[in-house]
């Protein structure tokens, strides 16, 4: 009786691990901002200290001009051992005037392009030599001294 006991735990444990081992493991990234985030800020009369306050910190700003910010947000799943695959991405982009106050408040239309993750070796010029081929190669080249 007490041998089928363990039989059954150690049955019931390796099935709640298997199960357990595929649950998916989620990763956010970023800032996703959320749409009542959005209508809180009101282009015209915010300024950049209340966007950070209603916003929070750009995720990046334009390299060639400090009145463009970036949020940018991605939400991935990853399943075992496959590639992440993304659930959800949100890119919005708040530009201001001179005088830093908002301009205009914009989502990007960010139409994903999945480009394979390529696994193979770059292939590398030269001679493919065996260690056999090493060895007697090197046999006639030492010359003894006179």
């Amino acid at each position: 009786m007490k041998n089928l006991k363990n039989k059954t735990f150690i049955i019931l444990m390796a099935s709640a691990i298997s199960i357990a081992a595929c649950t998916p493991t989620t990763n956010v990234r970023g800032n996703i901002i959320e749409d009542f985030q959005l209508k809180e800020v009101v282009p015209g009369i915010d300024g950049r200290s209340d966007v950070l306050k209603k916003l929070g910190s750009p995720t990046t700003k334009a390299t060639f001009d400090d009145n463009v910010w970036y949020y940018i947000g991605q939400e991935t799943e990853k399943r075992g051992i496959l590639d992440p695959e993304v659930m959800s991405e949100r890119i919005v982009v708040v530009t201001f005037s001179d005088e830093g106050i908002v301009d205009t408040i914009q989502d990007v239309d960010n139409s994903r392009v999945d480009l394979p993750i390529a696994r193979d070796k770059t292939p590398t010029s030269g001679n493919e030599v065996t260690v056999m081929q090493q060895f007697l190669g090197n046999l006639g080249r030492f010359n003894p001294p006179q």
